[in-house]
């Protein structure tokens, strides 16, 4: 009875892996792709980035547009209005009054202008603050860029692991099928037991569940790769591993490096010339505020200027205008110890980024290093694993040892096969983590 239900979950399995496998070799979409050609696509299409792009061009139309707070302010205005009739109330408001006729018709039409002189510093700082909030903003993009592409690495990565582990999974039940047709003649001619039938063919089967999660894995981080990179779903991916890059340089010069290059410091470096800025524009709030005027206007009627005259008349002034703001000098007390406290917070802020670049430039520099070495254990791995497994092979088709020692064995050289494609996939993305680290992805 156990015999009939391993050969059935067997053959389920068997159809459910071919349908997966058709599916893929059937896909009339495939498309090899570069982890460059990834991180071009997502620059492209990712709506993140695109977010970030129109941000920033947002931005730098706030700096055009402070630019223009430099050019004089000009204005034309005009009045019209139907005036009734003078009332005298000669004998109190509560009788009736002498009605004085006056001319119905008033217009006035005309034009002013304003060109700051000085106001305290504030235009300029006013540019300093869009140009640097530009920048900050720039930073920001660039490190969304960044983390995009680390992303998209990962889920590439994820892709490539996923492939070898199938191709690793294909030789091995490959390998298992040829094995239990020895053991069932074994069997047959009583050699072995029938236990051990029933263990290699629960082994198969185990292995070919595992199998088809492998390739399920794949199809979902195709799918996340075809979102991020604007691809239909139904694209098939074909991935390979950049060559691995081994590390040349010290710790210190990654740090040195992170300092200088690392979005993340960059980006606090510009909120904290934001704070400075700020706390420079409140102190200007105390200073005096000139400026150049002119208006012109022609109105009628005259009756601004005795004799009047039922005519139309122009009139017009240029001069200088200058205010102090004498409240500003205890209303802006406490608005000025606020920006203070405020630049300190984003200076002890700045120096927390600092601290946080540091430890992952040092995490992601020990976490490489750690990734080439297990490359080397995960290959003399390998090489033991396949010398156990001939060892334990022969001597259990010459009865001398159990199946439980073969399975074993063949379950060691598996997951050192699968333990070098991890420590080759680990290594690879830790070092894009650190070129992330360094602002140089």
């Amino acid at each position: 009875m156990s015999t009939i239900i391993n050969k059935w979950l067997g053959g389920a399995l068997m159809f459910t892996l071919f349908s997966t496998q058709t599916a893929i070799s059937q896909d009339p979409e495939k498309n090899t792709l570069t982890l460059t050609d990834v991180w071009k696509k997502a620059a492209t299409y990712n709506r993140q980035l695109q977010m970030q792009y129109l941000r920033v061009q947002s931005m730098d139309e706030q700096t055009k547009s402070a630019r223009d707070e430099r050019l004089p302010e000009i204005k034309a205005n005009g009045v019209y209005a139907r005036v009734s009739n003078l009332a005298i109330y000669e004998d109190g408001l509560l009788n009736s009054p002498t009605q004085y006729p006056v001319v119905h018709g008033y217009y006035q039409f005309g034009a002013d202008a304003y060109l700051n002189v000085y106001n305290g510093g504030k235009t300029t700082r006013e540019i300093k603050v869009r140009q640097t909030e530009t920048a900050l903003a720039q930073e920001q993009k660039n490190l969304t860029a960044a983390e995009i592409r680390y992303k998209a690495a990962a889920i590439y990565l994820d892709i490539y692991r996923g492939r070898m582990y199938e191709k690793v999974m294909l030789q091995d039940i490959a390998e298992r099928e040829k094995e239990l047709e020895e053991i069932r003649q074994l069997n047959k001619n009583g050699v072995v037991l029938k236990s051990d039938l029933l263990r290699a063919e629960l082994k198969l089967s185990k292995q070919k569940m595992t199998l088809l999660e492998i390739r399920n894995g794949i199809l979902i981080s195709n799918q996340r790769l075809n979102i991020m990179i604007g691809q239909p779903d139904s694209t098939d991916n074909m991935v390979a591993p950049d060559t691995l890059v081994l590390p040349v340089r010290t710790y210190e010069d990654y740090l040195a490096d992170a300092y200088e290059h690392s979005f993340a410091f960059k980006i606090s470096e510009k909120e904290t010339a934001l704070s400075e800025l700020k706390l420079k524009d409140v102190k200007s709030n105390i200073l005096p505020k000139v400026g150049l005027y002119a208006e012109y206007a022609y109105t009628y009627p005259q009756i601004l200027f005795y004799p009047y005259s039922i005519a139309l008349y122009g009139l017009g002034q240029v001069g200088v205008k200058a205010g102090v703001p004498i409240s500003a000098f205890y209303q802006n007390k406490h608005r000025k110890q606020e920006a203070k406290i405020n630049l300190q917070r984003q200076e002890i802020e700045h120096a927390d980024t600092k601290d946080q670049v540091r430890q992952e430039v040092k995490s992601a520099y020990l976490r490489y290093t750690e990734a080439i070495t297990r490359i080397d254990v995960a290959n003399n791995n390998i090489i033991q694993a396949k010398e156990n497994f001939r060892i334990v092979n022969n001597t259990y088709f010459n009865q001398l040892s159990l199946l439980t020692d073969l399975l074993d064995a063949e379950t060691q050289l598996l997951q050192s096969r699968f333990d070098l494609t991890t420590a080759q996939v680990t290594a690879q993305l830790q070092y894009y983590q650190l070129l992330k680290a360094t602002g140089n992805l």
